[in-house]
């Protein structure tokens, strides 16, 4: 069982974020980035934004933007 959103993310080939939960909206985007094996989001609720997902060094999609 996963104990947290970092655990999830830990190895995954990509983040695809499909809900607006708070424990989301308010990630540590460097541990994401270092947990990820490359650093690509799928953003479909367009929490964050894409300017600064791309200064973080992330390959970013935002949904209708």
């Amino acid at each position: 069982m996963l104990t947290d959103e970092y655990e999830a993310i830990d190895g995954a080939d990509a983040l695809v974020i499909v809900t607006e939960w708070n424990q989301f909206r308010a990630l540590d985007m460097e541990k994401v980035k270092s947990l990820l094996a490359a650093p690509k989001i799928a953003d479909l609720r367009n929490i964050y934004e894409p300017q600064d997902m791309i200064e973080l060094g992330f390959e970013y999609v935002g949904v209708g933007r």
